[in-house]
C-alpha cells in the first residue's frame, strides 16, 4: 500500500483485499478468480492494462469469471474505468500501485467522503461497498441484486456464484475503525500546518569549514611574525611563553566556539 492512501481508506483497502482473495500482502496483487494465477505466462502485476482487459475475456471462459488483482476486478469494471478516470491508459502497469489507486477511486464513488464526513451510516456505506465486492456482507436486511437479502449476506447472493466471505460484525469493526483513524488523521494534520517546520540547517565538515583554516593559519602566521617581527627570541623565555600562550589560547577558543567543531566533539546540545 503506498503511503499516499489516507489512513483510514487504507485500512478499508487492507480488509478488502483480505475478503477478496483471502490475504492482504504483495501475493494479493497477482490473483486471478479463483487462484488461476498460476498457469499464467508471467505475474497480473507484470502486465499491462491493455493486456488484462484482453485475457480476462479467456478468464471467464475458462474459470467462470474474469475478476483479477487484490480487489478482484471484473472486466466490465476496469473497462469503465479506463473510459471513466482521466489519467488511466492502457499501456500502465497493472501492478499494486495502480490496483490500490482504482480501489481507491471506487472507495470514493462509494461515498468515501460522506460516510468519514458522517453524511451516511455505517448501514448505508457497507450497502454501498457490498454492491462492489460480493464478499462483503450488507449491514442490514436489504434489497439486493437478485433478492431479498438478510444482514451478513452478498448483495448478489441467489446468483448462484457470490456469497460474504467476511462476518457483518469484522466489517462493522473496520469501518469503527476507520472513521476513527481518519477523524484522528485530520486533527493532526490542522495541528502540523498550524506549526510550520523549521528548515534543516546542515553543517560543513570541519575539514571543508573556511573558518577552521582561516584561523588555524591566523594563529601560525602570528606567531611566526612575532618570533620574526617582533624578536620575541631576544625577551626572557617565560614572557615569550606567555605571549605565545596567549596567541595560542586566542585561536584554540576562536576555533573551538566553530559549530563545526564542536559538532564533531559531540558538544552541541
Amino acid at each position: 500500500m503506498t503511503n499516499t492512501v489516507p489512513q483510514g481508506a487504507a485500512m478499508l483497502l487492507e480488509f478488502i483485499r483480505e475478503a477478496e482473495v483471502g490475504s492482504s500482502g504483495r501475493a494479493s496483487y497477482d490473483v486471478i478468480y479463483g487462484h488461476n494465477q498460476g498457469g499464467l505466462a508471467k505475474p497480473l502485476t507484470a502486465m499491462t492494462v491493455a493486456q488484462v482487459l484482453a485475457a480476462q475475456k479467456g478468464w471467464s471462459k475458462a474459470h467462470g469469471s474474469g475478476a483479477a488483482g487484490a480487489y478482484q476486478f471484473m472486466r466490465a469494471t476496469l473497462a469503465g474505468l479506463l473510459k471513466e478516470v482521466a489519467w488511466l491508459r492502457g499501456d500502465h502497469r497493472f501492478d499494486a500501485a495502480l490496483q490500490d489507486r482504482l480501489a481507491l477511486h471506487l472507495l470514493n464513488r462509494r461515498g468515501l467522503a460522506a460516510f468519514l464526513a458522517d453524511e451516511i451510516g455505517r448501514a448505508e456505506f457497507a450497502r454501498r461497498l457490498a454492491m462492489e465486492w460480493a464478499s462483503l456482507p450488507v449491514l442490514t436486511d436489504s434489497k439486493g441484486s437478485r433478492q431479498r437479502v438478510r444482514r451478513g449476506q452478498s448483495y448478489y447472493a441467489g446468483d448462484g456464484q457470490n456469497r460474504a466471505l467476511v462476518r457483518p460484525e469484522r466489517l462493522e469493526g473496520v469501518l469503527g475503525a476507520a472513521l476513527a483513524a481518519s477523524k484522528q488523521l485530520g486533527e493532526a494534520n490542522r495541528e502540523i500546518e498550524a506549526a510550520p517546520v523549521a528548515p534543516v540547517r546542515t553543517r560543513k565538515p570541519v575539514s571543508r569549514s573556511g573558518r577552521f583554516w582561516t584561523w588555524l593559519l591566523t594563529a601560525g602566521g602570528t606567531i611566526l611574525t612575532a618570533l620574526k617581527e617582533l624578536n620575541l627570541v631576544a625577551l626572557d623565555w617565560r614572557v615569550q611563553l606567555a605571549i605565545l600562550a596567549a596567541i595560542i589560547g586566542f585561536a584554540v577558543y576562536a576555533i573551538w566556539s566553530m559549530p563545526a567543531v564542536r559538532d564533531a566533539l559531540g558538544l552541541t546540545r
